[in-house]
This record gives C-alpha cells, sequence and structure tokens, in this order.
C-alpha cells in the first residue's frame, strides 16, 4: 500500500543525465495522490470549521463512547423487575444469580465509565467495559445475532481508541520517548480500534431494504471505512462516517417519537445510544490520528 515514487526517491536519479533540472511535470502522479489533494483541501475547511471544538473533541469523545453503558446501567436500575424476570424465566437463570448478575453489571457499567470520562485508570476501565459487553451478550442470549455481534465489535473498537488516546497523553505528558514496548503497544491497538470500528457500519450495509438512498449511502460509507482500515485520510474519513451515522442515528433511531409503551422504543434506544458510542470512537481517532500502521503514516516516512 506504499505510494508510488517517482524517480527521486531515496536520492537515486534525484537529477537529469545531462545535469540540468528533473522535470516535476513529467513525472506522473498516482491515483492516491489525486484522491489526496481533493481530500486535503476538505480537511483544511474541517480544521477551520471545528477549530472552537478541537480543544474538547477528545472529552466528547471519550463521554460518547461510554454513554451506551451509562444508559444501559440506567435501564437496568429502572426495569429492575423485567430485567430479572426475562433473565429467569426465558434465559433460566436463577434467582440469585440474577440479582448479582444485574448488580454487577449496573456497578461495572457506573464505575468504568467514569474513570473514562475523568481519564483515571482507562486500561482497567476498558477491560472491564469490554468484560460487560462479552458477559451480557452470554447473559441474555445474544451472541448470535449478527447486528448485535457486529455493533458490540464498532463498540469494542471505540474502547481500544480510548486506550490509544490514553497513551497518547501519556507520551505528551512525559518527557522523553516512549519505551518500544509502549510504542508497539500503542500501535496495535491504534489498528485493532479502527479496524472493528466499520464494522456496526458493515451491518447496516446488509440490513434493511435496498433503496436508491441506501445504495449510495452504503457505497460511500463503504470506501471511508476502507479508507479508515488502512489509515488513508483518516481526518476526512472518519469525518464522513461520523456525519452518515450521526444523520442515519437521528432519522432512524428516534426514539424519541414513539410512544412510551411501543414495543421497539428500547430497541431503538439502545441502537440510538450504541451509534453515539461509535460516533465518539470516530471523534477519537479523528484527533489521535491513525497510528503507525497506515498509509497516512507511511506518506510521512516516504
Amino acid at each position: 500500500m506504499a505510494q508510488m515514487r517517482g524517480p527521486g526517491s531515496y536520492g537515486i536519479g534525484a537529477s537529469s543525465p545531462f545535469g540540468g533540472p528533473v522535470n516535476d511535470d513529467s513525472i506522473e502522479s498516482s491515483p492516491l495522490d489525486a484522491i489526496r489533494k481533493q481530500t486535503s483541501k476538505i480537511e483544511d475547511v474541517l480544521d477551520s470549521f471545528s477549530e472552537p471544538v478541537k480543544p474538547y473533541l477528545p472529552a466528547i469523545g471519550r463521554f460518547l463512547i461510554v454513554v451506551t453503558f451509562i444508559e444501559d446501567a440506567l435501564r437496568i436500575i429502572t426495569q429492575w423487575n423485567d430485567q430479572l424476570l426475562y433473565l429467569h424465566d426465558y434465559r433460566h437463570i436463577p434467582n440469585g444469580v440474577t440479582h448479582l448478575f444485574l448488580l454487577a453489571n449496573v456497578i461495572a457499567m457506573a464505575s468504568c465509565s467514569t474513570l473514562v470520562i475523568i481519564r483515571k485508570h482507562s486500561e482497567y476501565a476498558v477491560c472491564g467495559l469490554i468484560g460487560v459487553v462479552i458477559t451480557q451478550a452470554l447473559g441474555y442470549g445474544l451472541i448470535f445475532d449478527l447486528n448485535f455481534f457486529l455493533r458490540n465489535l464498532s463498540v469494542m473498537g471505540g474502547l481500544l481508541m480510548v486506550l490509544s488516546d490514553s497513551w497518547v497523553r501519556k507520551t505528551k505528558a512525559f518527557a522523553g520517548l516512549p519505551t518500544l514496548e509502549e510504542k508497539d503497544r500503542k500501535m496495535y491497538f491504534q489498528l485493532a480500534g479502527r479496524v472493528l470500528l466499520i464494522f456496526l457500519f458493515i451491518g447496516f450495509v446488509f440490513s434493511g431494504e435496498w433503496t436508491i438512498w441506501r445504495i449510495i449511502v452504503s457505497l460511500i460509507g463503504l470506501v471511508a471505512c476502507v479508507m479508515v482500515v488502512v489509515g488513508f485520510k483518516t481526518k476526512f474519513s472518519s469525518t464522513l462516517l461520523v456525519v452518515i451515522l450521526s444523520i442515519f442515528n437521528l432519522l432512524v433511531n428516534n426514539f424519541w417519537t414513539l410512544h412510551e409503551h411501543h414495543p421497539h422504543k428500547d430497541f431503538a434506544k439502545y441502537d440510538f445510544f450504541q451509534i453515539l458510542s461509535i460516533v465518539g470512537g470516530l471523534l477519537l481517532l479523528t484527533n489521535t490520528g491513525p497510528g503507525q500502521f497506515s498509509i497516512d503514516e507511511k506518506k510521512k516516512v516516504y
């Protein structure tokens, strides 16, 4: 995926054999260069508009990532008896275990979400929230639900971006270079985070009725997802996904328009906050960058 190079790369053939200057117009640019020029212009416009909120972007991203866990904790508390009934009658979990299961989930989601927001002990907080995702998938019997599985992979991708963001801040906070182990760890987690983030969009593409608008949005979104995965123009592609997912969320998961006893209200609310969490992960990706394993970083080297 390295970019095509002109004859002057690495100092080889940097000058004309007759001693004259190289004619840059004769060097054919790669397709990536053409795309890069166009997206750079768009990124400049985005930078100018986002300048006032840029200092607050990490805090906004971290809050949005955990908002689905906060909402879920409140849901369990407000629907405690219904949750117990479901786990006992439909999942056949003994009564005492159901109470412990729900209580442990509420405590873990509330405490770990708070730690993520205040930027304390991010490693333990992220591990705790990933543990909640896994135990809920097993406890509620949703592990084989494809949409649930893809959405939660994206949520975990957002949580990995929290780790990357915290390690970037540690590196900036202390003098000296990070150790090789810290640098490698950050690179791998940034790669895993941005790959997992795009799974929700894959679930969106392959679910629902096909319309002309859905096809157009799906094609644009898939291109943006590929750009995020390979780390090409990450700021532009992640911002594009934020816009697409935000509009989709407001139009499709508008739970506030449904009646209080509507059978799909809870599902719409759950989906709404999960997408907010993934949007938060994309905002952190925009802020921290794609990491070393990306075309953007390779471009700086070559």
